[in-house]
């Protein structure tokens, strides 16, 4: 129950706690947060967990706050602030300090910090994590399938870069917003699909990922910085997504690929908040990757079965998508409409034309990809020398299993 509370609160008191110290002090206010959560662990045992243990953690991450300031003659600038502060002392020790105004626009602000343009791209998504959703450095370094010296590097280096370029506590405007904003929501773009379908680990989905970058874009989108019709395009394709979540895995935690899921088990109120951020996404003349992505991910929520599905639709938004994004990955999904538009042979074709597709020769679903359609025509010797191939470069236990199981049917010359 503590990790969950951390996972959900800590991003929001670093927040808090980085505008009362200043940004170039956002480690003294990790610091602080961990403090605050080492405390709970140590006292709630033996006097059980708080009525409001969210507010418990703020108040206690507060007076660490305090102490560290009192310490510090750097921090003499913060007088009038640590005056509210102490303000708030005659609180109720279960109300909380901060309203969630304060709170959710502090957390905005560290979000334009994190994709500054000054910090390395690379380093953006993984200073968010730990900064606004708690995050470990092992944990980052699991998500990325890099080493944790790898991870405490680029973080070092982010945090340098803020102290070096000044950057403000702030939410930009004019063109630096419309700069800026595009880092953002690329970084909840790639925090959301860590989640969707992990690099490695024992679990294919991380449904925490995508539960805070959901909650993130939220806030983003409800605050007139980010109300764009991208920011609610986006918004629609991870709730379109997430709406699938629970049908994804069997109860034994197997793969279920999208013709083997039971949609009445989709999220409908998921899809109809998806569908509302899809509408909205169409104001104005903006389109962009986001849009067609949701797109397709609403004629897969729309369809009432496989069959069904408006096959033809989804390969005229991936013809368009091509033309915002020429990543192999995205000419490998889009040869899988084609597939379903024209017939396996055709995939494979369209498989074989992808520009740059060196790129993918350690991509696992590339092989798998190619082993369905090659099982399809019935090729069931080259389908098995897929699959073994994807099979060795997956990183799941359940992708691993799903592949495994495949693999063994075109041994043994079944077409499944």
């Amino acid at each position: 129950m503590v990790e969950h509370l951390f996972r959900h609160e800590a991003g929001k008191m670093v927040a808090t706690l980085t505008r009362i110290f200043g940004i170039e002090h956002l480690s003294l206010a990790e610091d602080v947060v961990q403090e605050a959560l080492a405390r709970a662990l140590q006292t709630w045992p033996f006097y059980g967990v708080p009525e409001n243990p969210s507010a418990w953690i703020m108040r206690a991450s507060r007076n660490l706050a305090l102490d560290v300031i009192r310490r510090r003659k750097l921090f003499q600038d913060k007088q009038a602030e640590i005056i509210r502060l102490m303000d708030r002392d005659s609180a109720a020790p279960e109300e909380a300090i901060f309203s969630e105004h304060e709170i959710a626009d502090d957390r905005l602000r560290l979000m334009f910090v994190c994709c500054h343009p000054a910090i390395p791209a690379d380093a953006q998504v993984a200073l968010a994590l730990k900064t606004l959703c708690g995050f470990g450095v092992t944990e980052i370094g699991r998500a990325f399938l890099m080493t944790d010296a790898a991870i405490a590097k680029r973080l070092t280096r982010a945090k340098q870069k803020i102290h070096q370029a000044r950057i403000p506590f702030e939410i930009p405007a004019g063109e630096e917003l419309t700069q800026r904003l595009d880092g953002v929501l690329q970084s909840l773009y790639l925090l959301f699909n860590e989640g969707y379908k992990a690099s490695s680990g024992e679990n294919l989905v991380r449904e925490e990922l995508c539960d805070e970058a959901i909650r993130l874009t939220e806030l983003l989108v409800q605050h007139p910085a980010g109300n764009q019709p991208r920011t609610h395009a986006l918004l629609a394709l991870m709730l379109l997504n997430a709406a699938r979540i629970p049908t994804r895995l069997d109860s034994e935690g197997n793969l279920l690929r999208l013709k083997e899921q039971d949609r009445t088990q989709w999220n409908q109120t998921m899809i109809a908040r998806g569908m509302f951020h899809f509408a909205h996404s169409a104001a104005g003349d903006e389109l962009s990757g986001y849009h067609l992505q949701a797109g397709i991910a609403a004629c897969h929520c729309t369809a009432k079965d496989y069959e069904s599905t408006d096959w033809r639709q989804i390969l005229s938004l991936y013809d368009r998508l091509i033309e915002f994004d020429e990543s192999p990955v995205v000419a490998l999904n889009r040869a899988i409409a084609v597939a379903n538009v024209h017939g396996p042979k055709a995939g494979v074709e369209a498989v074989g034309a992808i520009r740059n597709s060196q790129k993918l020769n350690s991509y696992y679903l590339l092989y798998a990809v190619l082993g369905e359609f090659e099982a399809q025509l019935n090729h069931q010797q080259a389908a098995a020398e897929h699959f073994r191939k994807s099979f060795e470069l997956a990183e799941t236990k359940s992708e691993r299993a799903f592949l495994l199981k495949r693999l063994q049917s075109c041994v043994d010359g079944e077409n499944v």
